[in-house]
Parts: C-alpha cells; structure tokens; sequence
C-alpha cells in the first residue's frame, strides 16, 4: 500500500469510527485504539503534505485563529418561526394552512432544541462552509470552529446532491456543560450560566483549538437547496441521516393536529429526560410543494409553527419603575426587580410594554411580582401577587413628560403607547434613528457601531444621520477607544454605504411603520424618492399591503422642512434615492392592475421566480383565489380545489409558458 493510499486508508476508517462514536453512539473501538489512529495520520500528513486533506479527521482538533469573522450572505434567507402556545393557536394556524392549499394536509413533529442555530453548506460531499444565523440573511462565517464538532461531518456518503444547504442548531449537552462547570469552579472560575447562551459564545471564540475542547453537538432539521429530489420533510430528515448527520430521531408524522397535540403532550413531560435543552415542538406541513404553496410571510413560513412549552416562572419584587425612550419618541416602561433565577438567566429587568398594561395588572413599586420569560426570551411581568402588597402602596402614576428632555407627552388616540414629540430636540431619538440607518438591514455601515454613533452625539459631531457623510478622520480620532485603523475603517465603511441600493436607504431613514417589506414595496412602486416625496395619501392606499396608517406617516414624514433637507443633503453625498438602472431594466407596468395566483409545479422559472416575474411587471401575487384574481397561472398538480373556485369564479387558468408570452 502507497503512503497515499496508507493516509486515505485511515482518513475513511476515523471517520467511519467518528461516526459511530459521535452520531450513532455506538463505539466499536476503545478511545485509546482512536487516538493511537489518529496521531498516526496525523504524523503521516506532516511528512506528506503533498496528501493533505482540509477535511481530514485530523482537522477537529483546530488551532486556526480566527481574528474577524467574515459576514457572509445565505444563500437561502434563514426565517424565524411564528409562536403558538395553546391548541387554540394551532387549530387556527391549521384553518389557515387547509385555506391556502388543497387536499389532507400531514405535519412533521421535531423537538425545537435551544441552542445556536447554524447553516452548513456542503458541495460534492464535502464540508464547505458553517454560517451563522445572524439576521437571517447575513451571518458570520464560522467555519473554523464548526469543523471541530465530532457529529459534524466532513464528508458524506450516500446520494446526496451536488450542492446544499443544512440547517440545525449547535447545542451543548447538559452532561458536558456540568462537567466545563466543575472544572470552572475548581480553577476558581465563575460557572457559565446556561448550556444555550454558552454554545452560542462558543461559536465566536477566535481559537479553534478551545472550541475543539467543548464537547458541543450539531443537530440537523432542515435541507435547502436546488433539484433536492425530496418530496417531503420527514424524507428530507430520513436523507439526511442517511448521509451521515445526526438527525435526532424524536421526529413524528402527525395526519392531524390532534395527533400533533399527542406528540405535544408526550414531550411536555419527557423533555426533561433529553440531554440537551428544548423549548418546545416544531410542527411543518410535511409535503414540500404545499410548503411551497403556502410560501413565507415577511419574518417566517406559513407552513411552520412553533408550539412553545408554558414558560418557567418566579415571583420576586418591584423596585422601581423607569422609562426608556425609543427612536419614534415611543415611550417603554420598564420594571426593575430584585435579582432573580429564570431559565438558566438572572433577571433584573423586565418590559412593563404600556400604562394600559400597568393599570390592567395594577402594578406598583414595592409589588411582589410574577415573572416569566416570554418565548424563552425577553422577561416580563404576568400577575402581582395581591397577598404580598405593602399596605401603604399607592397606584402607579404614568409620567406626563418625556424623561430625557422634559417635553409634555402625547398620546393618539387608538395608540397604546405614549410618545414624545421632540423629534430633533430629543437625544436618545437622535440616537435612535441613527443606529437604525447604520443597522445591518439598512446602511450597513463596517466599522461603525451603536457605542460609536452614541460618542458621536454626545461629541457634538453629528445631530442626524446625513452628517455621517461629512465626517473626517481627524474627526473620531479623538472619540474613546478610537485607534488610526478603526477611524478608517469607519471613515471608509460610510462612503462605501453610498452604494446601497434604494429600498435599503428608504428603509434607513426610519418612517415610523417603514419597515423592510413596506420599504421595498414602496421603491418598487414609486422607482425614485422624488416620486414618493411627492405622493398623496389616496395614490400611497392604492400601493400593494399599504394602508391608512403608513399612508398617513410617509405623507407626515415628507411634510417636514428638517426631513427634506437631510433627503437633500444624502442625495448630494451620492446615496441612493432611485432604483439602479438594471432594476428599472428589468421591470415593466405590462400586468399592472393583474392580481395572479400560483398554483401547482413549474418546469421553465422556479415558482419564486414566477412571482418575482409578475411584480416586476407590475402584477401582484395573491396566496387565495378571489373575484379580485385575474389569472391563476397553474403548473403540474394544481390543486383541484383552487381550480373548481377558479372555474367557479371564471378566472383564467393559464400556463407558465401562456404567461411568459404576457411579458414578452
């Protein structure tokens, strides 16, 4: 046997024994056997670098120094889930779900794992790159540490596809976390304080060799990507463990929500057996084409939910009450508590929301309170505990002014929450606004953070987001913790914002009910922000999902003498404010006023680019079939109850190729 075969030879035996050791958790040799193989490839490799393999066994012990983790864009956007808490919420979500497709409807049910969740993308079998989450459509690159992670593998077998993506989430036993404790303790160390928060920080260490240390896990749920041949989730688990990733095998196929509830209540009570963290279901319509069907609202699919186990709770005291001010001027109360254990966490603070939802709950300072973690996330206060209330306690009286700069507050009428009308005078709205320009869905400015944009302010250097452009490094260098590189960086992150296209700046320049989707609907329409300036409260209605509200705040918005000056100022600084040429090239107004529906498979365009197609014809895309459809483009197993309402409403039914002649 050759060197090359000798090394080639081990490489597949290690990962054969990893395999069986990490995912299967079945040994078939003692560690020792393991680790006497694997020091010999690795001696084998250092003599014969000509041999070498980036995804060798050798590899999972790191010792690559990760300095900055590079932002990545995914390839396939990340969603989040939509939350349900009672079988009330999934017989609607259900309801929804039997409106939009036809037929039985089956459900996949996963354990929802409580860790970081991870995007490993793999071509021609092999480990290529790990991102991370981050805002679901950037994340960090992460691959480095990833490789470490024994139930991660390097290279697969089987039939997988030329090019994927695989989703999960990286998780910390419990039994490692106790043990990472103790060793803690023992060194004099302060104990991390949950297994979720830690996985997630270990991520981001920058040497491999200390995350090859932990004894994190990767568990698998979801494959994306192109020309799969799956038809349904549960197949999609089944493949992927098939090809060598741990999949857990808690997976269920529920024929209604009953069973589902069933799958529920099972593991309501034997989740505390598991030896990882969950924090509930994740329930999927099974069949990928009516997950195609259904598609994605703006944060999530509709053909997900997430049913969430009641949260944990504990009582603990009210010290004092205190205001926050956002960047709309909205008001947020907050409570202050004594310091107390909840999941994992020590809460100090909690969100009171609004005065409404103070007096509802009649919350006073001195109250012994009921606290849980909404979602597993964000603490907030659900009941006072009335028998422990000091008998000289007096009701919450809601402040009149704005905490920051003393204006009177205001209240609309129909809005829970108060806000403060000092648009330009008021310093955390100042700041507010701009932290959400420089944001990662907005500007994206590298090398300025919220720390950075506060010292600015406070410097007196900037007052509103278009004096960015004016600055100078000469200018920060003299800010805190500002060294020559950093001030550059900065400096150079802004002008290279410059070139971010339009419905991110739209979205940037923070129009209260401007969100991303609207932002983007709103460019797309109006094509300039000369256009949009200049348009009226019934013309901004007649704009696809924009109604009197948003209507209302882009017209108010507009009106101001201080806004027109700053849209004139970063229109001069060369940001933006049109659709770049090759949008408007690709689009037309040839199927304005055309609502279309999409039903069924599609051979020639994918059915998101035959959506994509419509828009940018200026059609819109309906999810239900209505007498305001106009054409219901249909491909191979269109659902026979879209096509009797069709036909029952005399809608056309056409062809993806009868379409494509529309725009042509």
């Amino acid at each position: 046997m050759t060197i090359e075969e000798q090394i080639k030879s081990l490489q597949d035996e290690l990962r054969q024994h990893n395999y069986n050791y990490y995912v299967l958790d079945n040994p078939t040799i003692s560690d020792y056997e393991f680790d006497m193989k694997l020091k010999h490839l690795q001696e084998l490799e250092a003599e014969h670098p000509e041999f070498a393999d980036v995804n060798s066994p050798t590899q999972r012990v790191g010792g690559a120094v990760t300095k900055n983790f590079e932002t990545v864009r995914h390839g396939h956007r990340m969603y989040s889930l939509d939350n349900s808490y009672s079988k009330e919420d999934l017989l609607d979500w259900e309801t929804r779900i039997k409106k939009l497709v036809d037929g039985p409807v089956q459900y996949t049910c996963e354990l929802k794992y409580d860790g970081a969740s991870i995007s490993l993308t793999y071509e021609n079998g092999n480990f290529l790159r790990a991102v991370t989450r981050g805002d679901g459509v950037q994340g960090d690159d992460v691959t480095a540490n990833v490789k470490t992670i024994k139930s991660v593998p390097l290279q697969l077998k089987g039939d997988y596809p030329p090019k994927f993506d695989i989703r999960g989430e990286i998780v910390l036993p419990f039994e490692g976390f106790n043990k990472m404790n103790e060793e803690r303790v023992e060194i004099g160390e302060e104990p991390y304080r949950n297994p979720r928060n830690t996985a997630s920080g270990s991520l981001k260490l920058q040497d491999s060799a200390e995350v090859a240390k932990r004894p994190l896990e990767c568990l698998l749920y979801n494959i994306t990507g192109s020309g799969l041949n799956i038809k349904t989730q549960f197949e999609s688990l089944e493949k992927a463990r098939a090809w060598g990733f741990k999949v857990p095998d808690a997976a269920k196929l529920a024929n209604s929500i009953d069973e589902v509830l069933e799958f529920i209540a099972y593991w309501d009570v034997h989740r505390h057996d598991l030896p990882y963290e969950t924090d509930g279901v994740v329930i999927k319509v099974n069949s990928l084409q009516q997950q195609d069907e259904l598609g994605y609202t703006a944060k999530a699919p509709r053909w997900a939910m997430a049913y969430k186990f009641k949260a944990e709770q504990v009582s603990t005291k009210l010290l004092e009450i205190t205001y926050q001010v956002g960047r709309t001027g909205a008001i947020t109360p907050v409570a202050n508590l004594e310091p107390v254990e909840l999941a994992g966490t020590t809460v100090k603070r909690a969100s009171l929301h609004n005065a409404d939802q103070i007096e509802k709950l009649d919350i006073r300072v001195g109250d012994t309170v009921f606290v849980e973690k909404g979602g597993e996330i964000i603490p907030k206060i659900i009941a006072v505990d009335f028998t422990q209330r000091p008998l000289q306690s007096q009701p919450t009286q809601y402040i009149t002014h704005c905490p920051e700069c003393q204006t009177p507050l205001v209240r609309q009428e129909g809005e829970a929450q108060h806000y403060c009308p000092n648009y330009n005078g008021c310093k955390p709205q100042i700041i507010g606004r701009i932290q959400h320009f420089i944001s990662r869905k907005a500007m994206d400015i590298d090398g300025l953070g919220g720390e950075t944009v506060t010292l600015l302010v406070n410097a007196g250097l900037i007052s509103n987001y278009s004096d960015l452009y004016e600055l100078k490094k000469e200018d920060v260098l003299p800010l805190e913790r500002m060294a020559d590189k950093s001030a550059e960086n900065l400096i150079n992150g802004i002008e290279l914002s410059k070139s971010v296209p339009f419905e991110r700046v739209l979205f940037a320049l923070g129009i209260r009910y401007v969100g991303e989707t609207v932002a983007k609907k709103l460019a797309k329409h109006y094509k300039t922000i000369d256009a949009l300036t200049k348009a009226t409260s019934e013309e901004l209605i007649n704009v696809d999902e924009i109604g009197g509200r948003i209507a209302t705040s882009v017209i108010s918005f507009f009106a101001s003498d201080d806004n027109q000056e700053i849209i004139n100022r970063l229109t001069s600084f060369g940001l933006q404010m049109s659709l770049s040429e090759e949008q408007l090239a690709n689009q037309t107004d040839k199927l304005e006023g055309h609502t279309f529906v999409v039903s069924g498979v599609f051979h020639t365009v994918s059915r998101n680019e035959l959506k994509k197609l419509i828009e940018d014809n200026g059609g819109k895309v309906s999810s239900s079939i209505s007498s305001r459809t106009n054409y219901v483009v249909a491909g191979d197993n269109m659902g026979p109850s879209k096509k009797e309402k069709a036909e029952k409403l005399e809608i056309p039914i056409i062809s993806e190729q009868d379409f494509l002649k529309m725009i042509i």
